[in-house]
């Protein structure tokens, strides 16, 4: 890229840093939000259900359309039997639309459910929502061909700053990595590892 685009939107996550938003979203020790939301195939999913056999996972991401988005769910991936023989389940949401979350599935082959959150309802319960600042829009726009408002389906050009949750079966937040740049995400093996301690201290 151009050392001026690399430099305007590098200012923007020091922006976006100095806000405080990943601080003020929700924490370990608060309760999750209950939702419904359509996968890749317009089915319904809901949080509440998926508890009753045991912990999950939340990971909101950005959409298809971000590399290091697709990094993280393959990773995940990968780990999914990991996850699944400590006896949680995974769910992926993003506010793009049903019809490019099922692209997403079939192209990274993700067989855990990836969920659309039209509007961003859940992330904002989540507090996680910003706002695309004018100078970035433009730049996903003439720079890399990235219309929000067609993968999302509206025209807030609103996102989720990236996150990741392990819950237990109460919908209490185990653990949380929430991180304004979207280039860091929480490693497999330290989820893999927060599901250990969670087995071994169910009720902390």
């Amino acid at each position: 890229m151009p050392s001026e685009i690399i430099v305007s939107m590098q200012r923007d996550l020091e922006t976006l840093a100095r806000s405080g938003l990943a601080q003020q979203s929700i924490q370990v020790g608060e309760q999750a939000p209950d939702f419904t939301l359509p996968d890749a195939l317009g089915q319904p999913v809901t949080l509440s259900a998926r508890l009753v056999q045991g912990p999950v996972v939340v990971a909101f991401y950005r959409g298809e359309w971000c590399p290091y988005c697709n990094l993280q769910l393959r990773a995940y991936q990968r780990m999914l039997p990991q996850l699944q023989e400590l006896g949680a389940s995974l769910v992926a949401i993003s506010p793009q639309t049903p019809d490019h979350t099922l692209s997403l599935v079939e192209q990274q082959q993700l067989a855990f459910p990836v969920l659309s959150d039209r509007g961003n309802t859940v992330a904002r319960r989540c507090r996680l929502i910003f706002s695309v600042p004018d100078v970035t829009r433009l730049i996903y726009q003439q720079q890399f061909g990235i219309d929000l408002p067609a993968f999302n389906g509206d025209d807030s050009w609103e996102l989720p700053i990236p996150g990741t949750f392990l819950l237990d079966q109460q919908a209490k937040v185990r653990l949380a990595f929430v991180d304004v740049d979207y280039t860091h995400r929480l490693e497999p093996s330290a989820l893999l590892e927060g599901l250990r301690e969670l087995a071994l201290k169910p009720e902390a």
